[in-house]
């Protein structure tokens, strides 16, 4: 249910008057919705149906679906483009470069932050702390929006771009660690003691809670793959 009203929430916001899309919301769109787990690993998205569904010709379709597979999103299967299965092994590598840049990311935050990046930061904390009981979808669409900003407030390109990759690859995974008991609460916790030394300026203690954040989620991670690969 949740993932059909937010297909069809942003097909009208990207709707003109004439009812179509051009393919750079195309592209973005599909890539939200992979982003949000909208659609599962295995999903094939297809030309035909994408240029239903959008009021488009197959051509825009094929290329944002060309920029998808580019960017990791979508992988070539017997059925055509579909959402890419689990990789245990690499989800592992991945936290792994996650924990290191992350934490890299929040220290240089806590030098480089302006009064702009603080005030959206500690927005976003509030707004997060307001929300009653989340879907899953909205956990990790606000948590992504989350870690964007604190990437953002370290105002180096190259390593927002380092993150903003490795972000994309974790969309396969089963279930989001902020689904397991508590952990919401928890990383919300986090979350604002980190938005606090960054606004301090206290460089090291933003480092140490990044790290201790991620790797938190990488514990999680594991033991939710741990569980899906005995169902």
């Amino acid at each position: 249910m949740a993932a059909s009203l937010l297909r069809r929430r942003k097909l009208s916001e990207l709707t003109g008057h004439a009812g179509r899309v051009d393919r750079e919301a195309i592209f973005r769109t599909l890539r939200d919705e992979i982003l949000a787990g909208v659609h599962p690993p295995g999903t094939a998205l297809r030309e035909v149906g994408l240029s239903e569904r959008f009021g488009v010709s197959r051509t825009p379709v094929r290329e944002a679906l060309g920029r998808l597979q580019h960017e990791g999103l979508l992988e070539r299967a017997t059925r055509g483009l579909q959402v890419p299965q689990v990789d245990p092994q690499q989800v592992i590598q991945i936290y792994d470069l996650r924990v290191m840049l992350e934490e890299e990311a929040a220290g240089q935050a806590a030098r480089n932050r302006g009064a702009a990046d603080m005030m959206r930061l500690e927005a976003l904390v509030d707004r997060d702390r307001g929300l009653s009981d989340p879907a899953d979808l909205t956990r990790i669409k606000t948590n992504l929006e989350f870690h964007a900003t604190v990437w953002a407030a370290t105002h180096n390109r190259i390593l927002e771009d380092l993150l903003e990759r490795l972000s994309t690859h974790l969309v396969h995974t089963p279930h989001s660690t902020l689904s397991v008991e508590g952990r919401w609460e928890g990383s919300l916790d986090e979350h604002a003691a980190l938005v606090q030394a960054i606004a301090e300026q206290r460089s090291d203690d933003a480092r140490e809670i990044a790290r201790h954040h991620m790797e938190t989620a990488r514990s999680l991670r594991l033991e939710l793959l741990r569980k899906s690969a005995l169902d």
